[in-house]
């Protein structure tokens, strides 16, 4: 089973040392591409040696530290496809109210054309037209036009008044309002899936760590009541025990590894790097102090400080929600699509007012017999010039109008009811937010007085086992409590930092997207 096991280790050993010899330069900064968990998982296979002998050595640069949240989340900022996405798509719309534009102004069409008569036209008149003493049906062949026919014409109009074209451009000005707040969304939910999949990364870490931990424990403990039962202090039963233990820890790890891994790719894509590319992030979440910021290592004070709101006071929920729905983006774009539905429907409506327009138009022919002369001589040339004013009124239509109103109507309906429905989730959503951080929050209190308590126990337990009070049975017992008061608190600081991400979109206040968060950072710890 151990030699089995020394495959994966190895691979994780040269997969940490390649890694750590490359590097991938990005716009904000540099991440280190490392092997951090593989590093822990070959340690937990190596008994009696801690990882941190086993990690390779790490360059004094800069760029080759663990890489900060708000250090990720600037490059996935910089580096998102979603981002890049919503950007192209409010590029659109500031293109469409060109357009919208574009009928205000006059329009100005210029034409000319070249003809060369091979053969010109040959028409036949009655003869008595030039002759009158000509005899009745006689007829004379008369050639109309020259060799060459040139012809320039320049129109020009402009619409003086057209309701339409007015209410089209303030139609497609709200279009781009309302991408300019979808490209806030998706940057918003960016940020989030970023801190959420740093926060994977941590716990996965984490996960890696203790249970390698455990499984060094317990492979500590397995030679040590091996030597016992050799000297009669132990029964067979116990070495039995601790063997199956071990039998069972060794897959856990794989399995945890596994699920670091794939933490670790989701963020890789999240920043546009190549699945493979793996990534150190600073911070534990073993090590952070919710209650006191400044016991924290930087890595930690950088993730607690990344926030968008403070602490919110029950006694001033309902203030609360009425301030997060005036910023929540997806309320906010249904409220700017009621908006958009209401223009739509009067872009319809002043299909009944009548049109008027101006015009103007300049022509100019010439006419000449022989090699192309570009429009001839003063003598061969004629110009026209004529303006006006042009009046349509509409009359009917086959009723297609008014189906086209009534659609734009009961859009508009729909969208005003999408509006309220959005806002009395947003009160539900935020109101469920709130207690899950508050719940995930004195978990974690909790929690952290367990480990404390586990962690003696499991000493006490330990030397009892040693001195031959205590039984093996015991010393389980304690080491799996431990493992688990280990992990639930990692767990419960994790869900307290995912909570707090999710509700500082749902307050539409993210950081580095609505909030300062370089200023931010500057002020105390969010109580």
């Amino acid at each position: 089973m151990n030699a089995d096991m020394d495959t994966p280790a190895r691979m994780a050993d040269s997969r940490g040392t390649r890694a750590a010899s490359r590097r991938i330069p990005l716009s904000a900064g540099v991440l280190r591409v490392t092997a951090a968990a593989a590093v822990g998982l070959a340690a937990a296979f190596a008994p009696g040696r801690p990882a941190e002998a086993q990690r390779p050595p790490s360059s004094t640069d800069p760029g080759d530290a663990p890489a900060l949240l708000s250090t990720v989340v600037r490059m996935a900022l910089e580096r998102n496809r979603d981002v890049l996405d919503a950007e192209y798509q409010l590029a659109v719309a500031g293109k469409q109210v060109a357009e919208a534009w574009s009928g205000v102004y006059p329009s100005v069409d210029l034409s000319t054309s070249f003809t060369r008569n091979l053969a010109p036209q040959v028409n036949f008149l009655p003869a008595q037209i030039f002759n009158p003493e000509a005899a009745e049906g006689e007829f004379i062949p008369v050639q109309f036009g020259a060799d060459n026919i040139w012809n320039l014409s320049v129109n020009a109009e402009q619409k003086l008044f057209d309701s339409r074209v007015f209410v089209g451009v303030g139609a497609a000005a709200r279009l781009e309002m309302l991408q300019r707040e979808a490209l806030r969304a998706r940057t918003q939910q960016v940020v989030t899936r970023i801190r959420t999949a740093f926060y994977d990364l941590l716990l996965g870490r984490e996960e890696v760590r203790l249970t390698g931990n455990s499984l060094r424990r317990v492979r500590q403990s397995l030679d040590e009541t091996r030597a016992m039962r050799e000297a009669g202090l132990a029964p067979e039963y116990d070495v039995l025990r601790l063997e199956v233990e071990l039998a069972n820890l060794e897959p856990n790890l794989r399995r945890a590894y596994n699920r670091h891994e794939a933490a670790r790719r989701a963020l890789a894509v999240e920043l546009a790097m190549g699945p493979e590319a793996e990534i150190e992030v600073a911070g534990s979440l073993a090590e952070i102090d919710l209650e006191r910021l400044e016991a924290n290592t930087p890595g930690n004070r950088d993730i607690l400080s990344f926030r968008g709101i403070g602490a919110v006071d029950k006694a001033e929920f309902a203030q609360f929600v009425r301030r997060a729905a005036s910023q929540r983006s997806d309320v906010r774009q249904l409220e700017m699509t009621q908006d958009l539905r209401h223009a739509e429907l009067r872009i319809e409506q002043v299909e009944y007012l009548p049109k008027v327009f101006a015009f103007g138009t300049y022509g100019l022919a010439a006419q000449q017999n022989g090699a192309p002369d570009f429009f001839g001589t003063s003598a061969q040339r004629g110009s026209s010039k004529q303006v006006g004013i042009r009046l349509t009124i509409p009359i009917f239509s086959g009723l297609g109008r008014d189906a086209r109103i009534g659609q734009k109507r009961a859009a508009l309906r729909q969208a005003e009811t999408q509006a309220r429905v959005a806002a009395d989730r947003a009160a539900v959503e935020l109101h469920d937010l709130v207690d899950e951080l508050e719940e995930a929050r004195a978990r974690a209190a909790a929690q952290r007085l367990a480990v404390g308590q586990a962690r003696r126990g499991y000493e006490i337990a330990s030397a009892q086992y040693r001195e031959g009070l205590g039984s093996r049975l015991e010393w389980t017992d304690a080491e799996v409590a431990l493992r688990e008061s280990e992990f639930n608190y990692a767990q419960a600081v994790y869900d307290y930092l995912v909570a707090r991400a999710r509700l500082d979109e749902a307050a539409g206040l993210v950081p580095m997207v609505d909030v300062d968060w370089d200023a931010r950072a500057q002020g105390g710890q969010e109580r």
